[in-house]
């Protein structure tokens, strides 16, 4: 089924968001208003070396008050490439520049409202050239083994969805019998009482 659009226009616009209201035609052929959030795409940057840890960022996100792993990542600036953007944002929090890198998964992690992007790279052969230039991203920076990510996303350690898509497409590349199994968290419950 497919969703018609006749029209659009303008509620708020900044150079980070754009809200736009949609005039939809829906499949059953009823008309109204449908709001969606206009962002840029976004380029991220699984580093990996060859004792097959992947580099990650500890961060604080003040809109949710939350702190979580996460993977080097930034906003596609107008005319870049995303796997231009994803070696500048490595090199920029992390001080660590790509040599080579390689598309590893493509998202759209909320395609009912935005139109965002989320394009997540690889790379293996990264070398250090210096101190991070953004000082406001993360002052902690860890190799973290690939055997260790399952526990985190199971701790909720691992949050970010582009963080999240990007560590499970690593795991993804692993051979099975190389993950530590998962520890779940003890049942609530109260929950389905």
């Amino acid at each position: 089924m497919r969703w018609t659009i006749h029209g659009e226009r303008t509620i708020h616009d900044t150079p980070w968001v754009r809200l736009r209201s949609l005039d939809v035609e829906r499949p059953d052929g009823t008309r109204g208003d449908y709001h969606v959030v206009r962002l840029r795409d976004l380029a991220v940057t699984a580093a990996v070396d060859d004792r097959r840890r992947v580099l990650m960022m500890w961060r604080h996100r003040f809109v949710t008050d939350t702190w979580g792993w996460e993977l080097p990542m930034g906003l596609v600036e107008d005319g870049e490439r995303p796997e231009d953007a994803a070696g500048r944002e490595l090199e920029e929090e992390t001080g660590w520049r790509p040599g080579s890198l390689r598309e590893l998964i493509h998202a759209q992690p909320a395609a009912g409202i935005t139109d965002t992007r989320h394009f997540v790279f690889r790379t293996d052969d990264a070398r250090r050239i210096g101190e991070p230039t953004e000082q406001n991203e993360s002052d902690r920076l860890e190799w973290i083994p690939l055997t260790e990510i399952p526990g985190l996303i199971t701790r909720r350690e691992i949050v970010s969805s582009a963080t999240l898509v990007g560590v499970m497409a690593l795991l993804l590349e692993l051979p099975l019998p190389e993950l530590a199994p998962l520890e779940l968290p003890p049942a609530d419950p109260a929950v389905g009482a």
